[in-house]
């Protein structure tokens, strides 16, 4: 329906620059008028204003110019025709609306992508808006659209599959890209697109299905979940070590004020740390906070890692924390 919209306004606006070449080449070359004079007689001619002539009319001039009226009546009336039925449509104030939107992610860096705005989708949506990362959501469903809108979360309406629409929700300076469509078969054709389009971008994909884990892993997607296979292990998990589920449930991060873990990456920190060991940085005594984890350049993970650890270039430190120690880790660092 867009498209058709544009169609008859290009149309419109093309004819309209059409009678206006016709009219003053007419007079340009039929009748010897000057430039200025032929484009004067030909605005207020097919705009109907009505003011005097450069000078008088012989017959072939009246007979040029009620064929230039007439032609110019069924251009406008088309014309005026076609953008009113395009603005009582919305179809400008949601062009508006995508050109404000496409400049704000044009100017995004190191954002997420999220395909799919249906239970898995909000849900990350959710809990990265509680890191305060940048998102921009790809749906295509109007009301999802809509409720996007209101809440003043970036969207754009259209196919996650589709390359165009990878490339509107910047894909190509994305850190990560989040697809929970409820197809496996939608999935895999994102994870397909998105690492064709970009090499960098962390992928992450929702699958239904056990045959699907190894087709994904296999198109690019670096990490790939199973909500369903989550839920039960969780459920089973509770009855077997309730209080250490409990307690882990605990640590998630569910804002500024309730964050009892945070990743450092090594880059971060300032130079004088670099190649420098887990006790020279001392968080213990300067946050509160403790190193429990150490994440190599291999993307192997050491629990409870030794002091003695260098911190090296693109490796990570997971750290543990009550929410004021981790809001002082962030002040600090």
């Amino acid at each position: 329906m867009n498209s058709i919209f544009k169609s008859r306004l290009y149309k419109a606006i093309f004819f309209s620059l059409l009678i206006l070449v016709i009219g003053t080449s007419g007079y340009l070359s039929l009748f010897d008028y000057s430039f200025i004079d032929a484009l004067y007689m030909t605005v207020i001619t097919i705009t109907t204003i009505g003011f005097g002539e450069v000078h008088p009319f012989g017959v072939g001039e009246k007979i040029f110019t009620i064929g230039l009226i007439l032609s110019s009546l069924f251009i406008f009336g088309y014309a005026v025709s076609s953008f009113s039925e395009y603005l009582i449509s919305g179809q400008f104030f949601q062009h508006l609306k995508n050109r404000k939107v496409q400049k704000q992610i044009e100017q995004l860096k190191g954002h997420t992508i999220v395909c799919g705005f249906g239970r898995n989708g909000k849900q990350a949506l959710v809990r990265l808006q509680n890191y305060r990362r940048d998102v921009v959501v790809i749906e295509q469903n109007k009301e999802l659209i809509k409720y996007l809108d209101d809440n003043k979360v970036l969207n754009i309406e259209g196919d996650a599959t589709s390359d165009e629409t990878l490339l509107k929700a910047g894909i190509e300076n994305a850190k990560s890209l989040i697809t929970a469509l409820p197809s496996d078969a939608d999935n895999l054709f994102v994870v397909l697109t998105a690492h064709q389009l970009s090499r960098k971008c962390k992928i992450i994909s929702r699958a239904s299905k056990e045959s699907s884990y190894k087709k994904l892993k296999f198109a690019g997607a670096d990490n790939v979940i199973m909500p369903d296979k989550l839920g039960g292990d969780h459920m089973a998990s509770l009855v077997v070590t309730p209080d250490i589920i409990e307690f882990v449930d605990r640590l998630s991060i569910e804002g500024d004020t309730t964050t009892n873990l945070e990743e450092i990456s090594v880059n971060d920190l300032p130079n004088e740390y670099l190649n420098k060991t887990i006790l020279d940085l001392d968080l213990r005594k300067k946050t509160g906070c403790t190193v429990i984890g150490y994440k190599t350049t291999n993307q192997d993970y050491i629990i409870n890692p030794d002091a003695s650890i260098k911190l090296v270039e693109d490796s990570n430190l997971i750290v543990l924390g009550r929410p004021e120690q981790i809001n002082k880790l962030r002040e600090i660092f």
